[in-house]
């Protein structure tokens, strides 16, 4: 059974990285609707098709196929229907990795509803914050008393916005069983017409960012979107036709859509959902083995959990191919992994507002650290302080420049915040907000974040070469690199370190972590200030929270 990529590319086979960059298109249609363009055709012409295989810690399992999400996303229109949602509506989902998840999103984008997906680990200013800034109409929950219990505290004052709160499985005051709703909706539901059918330039999709440097922006796509992620899915990911797509990441995560949705079932494979409560590096191990998963994208921190067990214990026959993204790879965790496993990690970058627009191609040999070369219709640039395009080896900010128009998968600006888009998009160009330098081969280096790069005596550092030196020291499970104010250099470097099993804390291992450093690089960046702690602040997509850090030693100071 073959996938529909062929009609939405201008070509599928490449012979180098140059020819990718050079002569890939993504050919987008009028009024596409992924929903029922990619999985509706797909239950017409290949029913019976693997879309998605779902698993839990319990024993349970679940397998569907195309016929089957066209199904239950018809039948959870009707439910949307029902209660009043339309085209336009936003309808918050904290799903976990329920596979209802993919039901529900698939039903809104054919109503033509704004999914906001969440993550259950929100509390209720959180949720606060989003029913007043994203006009909430509707939740659909998880079965999460805890999570129910903010939701409700959220609510009082704002049941003018926030109608109607749907959980999954549950009878409770207030609630609507969405379980019993779905199962009772009529599985008859057409493709709206008219003023009520989608357009390419309607909002489908709305992520609060997840915030390392402030509060949370809410970042716009439109329904063009997903094709965008065919760069991501086929030719960074390299998933393959009837093939199984493991990416680590909960349902609230843009990661979620990167991979375990729009670029992977429009290439053909199946995507695999394991739904855990609290991640154990031997279960997914286990899990991922013993279904055949065949391509796997997760971030650095996962990695470096995976390579602390004993990987000879598991059959990684099926697996041909992974990637890791969402903060630099340390060298270290790299050639573990190759020498476990024979597989060279692929690495990418790209943000919330984006599809991947930095990675290591099939093409292309991989340099541990290095993020890898622009994607093909993303003109990527270093810009420097002065606004001036970047000499090769010189630090600048990551722009993405727009000048001949926005390509495909770029978000559409901040939603109710005309002013911070226009901060960061001007002049032609979208400015990431985030620190590299391009190598001679073009190969693209992150230095960090614009905030979190600290300034020492004259020096300027980025916390991430320090990081990897300290991870390629065995006592060092992760890290995280700030700058902490000194009346004498400015700023000195601190490594606030969660230790892996069997160490402890103690000023001998502290003196002898920072002798190596000093030999790992350069000495004047070794981390004059070290903190043990047991677990390093994070956002709710995984990602280190420095500015939490720095502000935690104003405040001690």
């Amino acid at each position: 059974m073959s996938s529909f990529l062929e009609e939405y590319v201008s070509r599928t086979e490449f012979e180098s990285y140059d020819e990718f960059k050079e002569s890939f298109k993504i050919k987008v249609p009028e009024n596409f609707n992924f929903a029922y363009d990619i999985v509706d055709r797909y239950a017409k012409e290949q029913p019976e098709k693997r879309a998605l295989v779902w698993c839990n810690d319990d024993g349970e399992e679940l397998i569907y196929n195309f016929a089957d999400l066209k199904k239950y996303s018809d039948k959870a229109a009707n439910v949307f229907r029902k209660y009043g949602i339309k085209r336009g509506d936003v309808v918050m989902l904290t799903l976990k990795g329920r596979y209802e998840f993919w039901i529900c999103i698939l039903a809104l984008h054919k109503i033509g509803a704004v999914t906001l997906p969440a993550t259950h680990m929100l509390t209720t200013k959180d949720i606060t914050y989003r029913i007043e800034l994203a006009n909430i109409k509707m939740v659909v929950s998880a079965d999460d008393e805890g999570l129910m219990g903010y939701i409700d505290e959220a609510h009082e004052g704002y049941e003018d916005i926030l109608l109607h709160k749907a959980v999954l499985n549950v009878e409770k005051e207030g609630w609507l069983n969405f379980t019993e709703e779905l199962e009772a909706a009529s599985e008859d539901f057409s493709r709206p017409e008219g003023d009520e059918a989608t357009r390419n330039d309607d909002i489908s999709l709305l992520y609060f960012s997840s915030g390392t440097t402030g509060l949370p922006k809410m970042v716009q796509h439109d329904f063009s979107y997903p094709l965008g992620h065919i760069i991501t899915a086929n030719y960074w990911q390299n998933v393959m036709d009837d093939g199984l797509h493991l990416t680590v990441a909960d349902s609230g995560w843009a990661k979620c859509v990167w991979g375990k949705l729009y670029g992977q079932w429009i290439c053909g494979t199946a995507v695999f959902v394991y739904d855990y409560e609290r991640f154990d590096a031997k279960n997914m191990l286990e899990k991922a083995s013993s279904y055949g998963v065949t391509t796997f994208c997760a971030p650095p921190t996962i990695y470096r959990f995976l390579i602390k067990e004993d990987l000879s214990q598991y059959d990684f026959s099926s697996l041909e191919y992974c990637v890791v993204a969402g903060e630099p790879l340390n060298p270290e965790v790299y050639e573990r992994f190759l020498e476990f496993t024979g597989l060279k990690l692929m690495e990418g970058f790209g943000q919330t507002e984006s599809i991947v627009t930095i990675a290591t191609y099939p093409w292309m040999e991989p340099k541990p650290g290095s993020m890898g070369k622009p994607s093909p219709e993303y003109d990527i640039q270093l810009i420097n302080l002065d606004g001036k395009l970047c000499d090769s080896g010189e630090e600048g900010e990551i722009v993405i420049n727009t000048t001949k128009g926005k390509p495909v998968g770029l978000f559409a600006g901040y939603r109710g915040d005309e002013k911070k888009t226009a901060e960061t998009w001007h002049d032609g160009y979208y400015h990431t907000g985030d620190m590299a330098w391009k190598d001679e081969d073009g190969y693209f280096w992150f230095i960090g974040r614009s905030d979190d790069i600290i300034k020492s005596s004259g020096y300027k550092i980025g916390p991430f070469e320090v990081e990897s030196a300290l991870i390629e020291h065995p006592s060092v499970l992760e890290c995280a690199i700030t700058g902490v104010p000194d009346p004498v250099r400015g700023q000195i470097v601190k490594a606030t370190i969660v230790l892996a099993k069997g160490y402890e804390a103690s000023d001998e291992l502290k003196k002898e972590l920072q002798e190596h450093v000093k030999k790992a690089t350069a000495p004047y960046k070794y981390p004059r200030a070290v903190e043990f702690v047991d677990e390093l602040p994070k956002t709710i997509s995984g990602k280190i929270r420095r500015v939490e850090i720095r502000d935690h030693d104003k405040e001690a100071n």
